[in-house]
């Protein structure tokens, strides 16, 4: 495992590129799913991104249970500049979570159905799902500005 400044600075950077994608489209086109079969928009998508860093950082890893409404992640809207607001809240609260891990010990609150043994693990699946999600931002931002083809 990286040490946690450098794991913090990959997802921080991924964090505040979703962020500004978002805040860049403005309220309008960050609340709009592309007109494609379960589509999301990129309001969700961040929305998502936030509930999963939380999820799992605090709640798997550490047993502090952060509450979470998976599927209204989903489903969100709102305005953009609160959801900034909020992305950097979670950004200093992830930054705690990690501080706080120990990235050898096993998960303090493991889902049986994950094979993640310990909290490191746990940690660079949220990186994974970051990144993921990530990509999916940037391509419905596409999406959205300039059609489908």
């Amino acid at each position: 495992m990286i040490d946690k400044d450098t794991y913090l600075r990959f997802c921080d950077e991924a964090l505040v590129a979703m962020r500004d994608i978002v805040v860049d489209l403005g309220d309008d086109l960050a609340n709009r799913r592309p007109d494609l079969p379960g589509a999301n928009s990129p309001f969700a998508i961040l929305t998502h991104c936030l509930g999963m860093c939380a999820a799992w950082a605090s709640t798997t890893n550490l047993g502090v249970v952060v509450p979470r409404d998976r599927p209204g992640e989903f489903t969100a809207t709102g305005a953009v500049g609160d959801l900034a607001a909020e992305t950097d809240r979670l950004r200093r609260s992830l930054s705690e979570w990690v501080g706080a891990s120990d990235v050898l010990a096993p998960p303090a609150n493991p889902d049986p159905r994950d094979e993640y043994a310990t909290q490191g693990e746990v940690l660079l699946h949220v990186y994974e799902e970051l990144a993921q999600h990530r990509g999916q931002l940037e391509l419905t931002r596409d999406v959205l500005r300039h059609g489908v083809g």
